[in-house]
């Protein structure tokens, strides 16, 4: 599911296998242990980063909508059971983000799409690759109604409203170059190796400012009060029910 392994002062998670990294509540709670872990260590440690990637053609194709669709159930299957949990285990883990007390860096070196593009975002910082992925909030091609909340993460890490209409209204699939254009990527490198090794050596830039991790974690979720006070609310946890989704397209995704 992934990985974490300690490099000096810095944190890396990689998200493992060849799969979509679909964000299914197994792979929510091995990448929210992971955060504990390191959470765990970082208190024995001085200033910290952790660095977020993955192996593989994805960063994150978004929730496992295949497996919510599937509930053998019917009630549960109707009541939107499975999408709520999902629902529930990715709010937590973005809420467990925010608070994290180390500066968090996703290293994007695959493709980011809806879900897997909102936890990209939860980061403080976004690197990615050139030569491949984009960046993709595919609701409206498969039909799909964007939870609230995304929305907010978006309009919080996004300064235009010209480019929020892109992202959601339009469906854009934006590069790393695009990306950088938009404000939405802080850099953008040649291949996947290089995206890491950048995310090295900014960690290890912010790691030398010596920055307290609890302050810099209540700082942060005070930037970010806005998406808290959504993720807390999850006005639209009924719309995962995934009755509209058109699972042609999500099985093209």
């Amino acid at each position: 599911m992934c990985s974490l392994e300690k490099r000096g002062d810095l944190f890396i998670l990689t998200i493992t296998g060849d799969d979509e990294h679909r964000l299914n509540p197994t792979l929510i709670d091995s990448i929210r242990a992971a955060l504990n872990r390191a959470k765990s260590e970082s208190e024995s440690m001085g200033p910290t980063a952790l660095i977020t990637t993955s192996v593989g053609k994805f960063f994150s194709n978004g929730y496992d909508l295949s497996w919510s669709l599937s509930d053998p159930d019917p009630v549960r299957k109707r009541t939107g059971v499975r999408s709520k949990e999902m629902s529930r285990k990715l709010r937590l883990l973005v809420e467990e983000l925010i608070s994290l007390p180390m500066p968090t860096i996703a290293a994007v070196t695959g493709h980011a799409s809806a879900a897997g593009f909102i936890l990209a975002l939860s980061h403080d910082y976004l690197l990615m690759r050139k030569d491949r992925g984009f960046l993709y909030m595919s609701e409206l091609d498969i039909k799909y109604k964007i939870p609230n909340w995304f929305v907010t993460v978006v309009k919080n890490r996004i300064a235009s409203p010209l480019i929020w209409r892109s992202v959601v209204l339009t469906a854009a699939k934006i590069t790393a170059a695009k990306g950088v254009e938009w404000g939405i990527v802080d850099s953008a490198h040649e291949n996947a190796a290089e995206t890491v090794e950048a995310a090295v050596g900014l960690g290890m830039d912010l790691v030398s400012r010596k920055w307290d991790g609890e302050i810099y974690a209540v700082n942060r979720r005070s930037v970010f009060s806005d998406v808290l006070a959504a993720l807390a609310s999850d006005e639209t946890v009924g719309d995962f029910s995934g009755g509209n989704v058109d699972p042609a397209a999500v099985s093209r995704l």
